[in-house]
């Protein structure tokens, strides 16, 4: 029987238009999951859309209904809003995980508590219904405010995502549940005092000479490229460790100013999910790893 298979696609293709309607990109993500359904830089053809060079999926998220349609004729997709070039900031209050303390308060209470606790109204807003239970708040970012995205900078259990980042739309279905609209019809504004604690604290630093800042951030390049390879290819069994110490050996370019964040979290979350992690396993080695690198590498090795 193809009827329900139809029906399904039929559905996912509707919430795919709707989101880009609204002027969000979107691009599909594998059946059943949130995994991106676009190939990764490993084993990118270099044909079509990347005959002059990979183009991630943030690059191939689209508005046109003529390329959405005929990717979901393709298949029942699940729909992935790349929140940077859709000028969004989502907010993401999960839920506590299964092995978390008992009495852990969600996401969504976090954030309820800390705007009571800041004088601020919880922004009345579209927001959705993640399969886990928790809530997607869709904010509209300032134009030329390019933020990236967090994980717990706002507080415990609740992330954001802006540029180098994405949300599973309304209407994606998950073994864990569907994700669903649930009240809001616009995307607010994001209130000023959310985005002075997401905007970055300008560091004054001594600008190095270009030729060695140039030299330095090759250097960086080809160490992302190289760690990315070896993180989606390794094998069952030593996945997670070569992530942790790939995000350990990057760090330190962050620390220096030689690579943005977002840019070595978004290369090495795709590199480990294309080598079978899952989204969330990924997330959490990588904030830690990071975090660690960055912190002991505040100075370069060599400078006074």
């Amino acid at each position: 029987m193809t009827q329900p298979t139809d029906n399904a696609r039929a559905a996912l293709l509707d919430a795919a238009l709707s989101a880009a309607e609204r002027g969000w990109y979107v691009f599909p993500l594998r059946p059943g999951t949130k995994r991106p359904a676009l190939h990764g830089e490993v084993s990118c053809p270099g044909t079509g859309p990347c005959a002059s060079g990979h183009r991630k999926w943030e690059q191939r998220a689209t508005t046109d209904t003529g390329r959405i349609h005929a990717t979901w004729a393709r298949g029942s997709f699940n729909v992935g809003i790349a929140t940077g070039p859709s000028g969004l900031l989502v907010v993401d209050l999960d839920m506590p995980k299964s092995n978390s303390s008992a009495g852990t308060p969600c996401g969504v209470a976090t954030f309820e508590a800390l705007c009571e606790r800041t004088g601020h109204a919880v922004p009345d807003t579209y927001r959705t219904r993640t399969a886990s239970g928790g809530r997607h708040l869709y904010l509209t970012a300032p134009a030329g405010m390019r933020l990236a995205n967090t994980a717990g900078t706002i507080a415990p259990l609740v992330d954001t995502r802006a540029w180098g980042g994405y949300v599973v739309a309304a209407g994606s279905i998950t073994p864990a549940g569907p994700y669903e609209a649930v009240s809001g019809s616009v995307a607010a504004p994001a209130p000023a005092w959310l985005l002075s604690i997401l905007q970055p604290t300008p560091r004054t630093v001594r600008a190095p000479s270009v030729a060695v800042a140039g030299q330095s951030r090759r250097y960086a390049d080809i160490a992302l490229v190289n760690e990315t390879r070896s993180v989606a290819a390794a094998q069952l069994g030593e996945r997670e460790a070569k992530l942790f110490r790939a995000a350990r050996a990057l760090g330190r370019f962050i620390a220096w100013g030689d690579l943005p964040r977002h840019e070595v979290e978004q290369a090495l979350q795709e590199a480990g999910e294309a080598g079978g992690l899952s989204a969330s396993e990924c997330r959490s080695t990588l904030r830690s790893a990071l975090d660690w690198s960055i912190a002991h590498n505040q100075r370069r090795r060599g400078a006074a």
